[in-house]
C-alpha cells in the first residue's frame, strides 16, 4: 500500500524501530502522508542512565514548543540533539508515549491496543533497555496545545505530506523511533513514518 525511495526508512503503522546514531550524525523524520505522529526516545550509547529529558530540555529552552535552533538534553544535562530544520515548528514534549494504560484510563478502551511504549521497549530490547527507563517522549508532529486555563487538549497535526524535522546527534545514542498508535494524536488515522541518518559536515 505505502511505497518508500531507496535509501529511506519507512515505519510501518502502529509499529517502532530503534537504531544506533552516532554524534554528528543528523535523523530526518518525515511525515509521508501528512497528520502522523512519530515518537522519539533515546539512550546515550554504552550509559543507558543517561536518557532524553522532557524537564531538562523544556527548562533550558525557556518554552514548550521546540523548534530549529532548540536543542534537546538529557536527564544530566548533556546535549543530545540540535533541531537544524523544522518544516512544521510544532511537538509535544509534554505527553507521555500512549501506553495501554493510556486506552484503558482515558479512552475506556478494552483489550489490547498497539501503543508506542510497546513498540519502544520492544524496539529497545535488543539493546538490552528495559521498559522501566522509557519516559516522556519527544512526541514529533503532534499538536498539543495548553489552553490559559492550564488544560492541555490533542488537536490534529499541522503536519503535511513530506514536512519534516531534522536533529542533529551531539552523543552517541541508541534511539527508538514510532508511527504514533493513538488515534486522537493522528486524527484518527494509522499511517507510516519515514527517517534518514545523514551524514553531513557540521555547520
Amino acid at each position: 500500500m505505502y511505497e518508500v525511495n531507496a535509501g529511506i526508512r519507512r515505519i510501518p503503522p502502529q509499529s517502532g524501530v530503534a537504531f544506533k546514531l552516532r554524534a554528528s550524525e543528523i535523523l530526518r523524520i518525515t511525515d509521508p502522508y501528512g497528520e502522523q505522529v512519530a515518537g522519539l526516545f533515546a539512550f546515550r550509547d554504552g550509559d543507558h542512565s543517561c536518557s532524553l529529558s522532557s524537564g531538562r530540555s523544556i527548562d533550558y529552552a525557556s518554552k514548550i514548543y521546540l523548534t530549529t535552533g532548540d536543542s534537546l538534553y538529557s536527564n544530566d544535562s548533556r546535549r543530545m540533539f540540535r533541531i537544524l530544520e523544522d518544516t512544521v515548528g510544532h511537538h509535544d514534549f509534554l505527553l507521555p508515549r500512549c501506553s495501554q494504560e493510556t486506552f484503558e484510563i482515558l479512552y475506556e478502551h478494552r483489550g489490547h491496543h498497539p501503543s508506542c511504549f510497546e513498540n519502544l521497549y520492544r524496539a529497545f530490547e535488543q539493546f538490552g533497555i528495559r521498559p522501566e527507563p522509557i519516559n516522556t517522549t519527544f512526541n514529533v508532529f503532534m499538536n498539543g496545545a495548553v489552553t490559559t486555563a492550564g488544560t492541555v487538549r490533542v488537536d490534529p497535526p499541522m503536519s503535511k505530506a513530506g514536512d519534516f524535522i531534522e536533529l542533529r546527534a551531539d552523543m552517541n545514542m541508541v534511539c527508538a523511533l514510532t508511527s504514533c498508535s493513538a488515534e486522537n494524536s493522528t486524527n484518527g488515522s494509522f499511517k507510516p513514518i519515514d527517517y534518514e541518518i545523514i551524514t553531513r559536515p557540521c555547520s
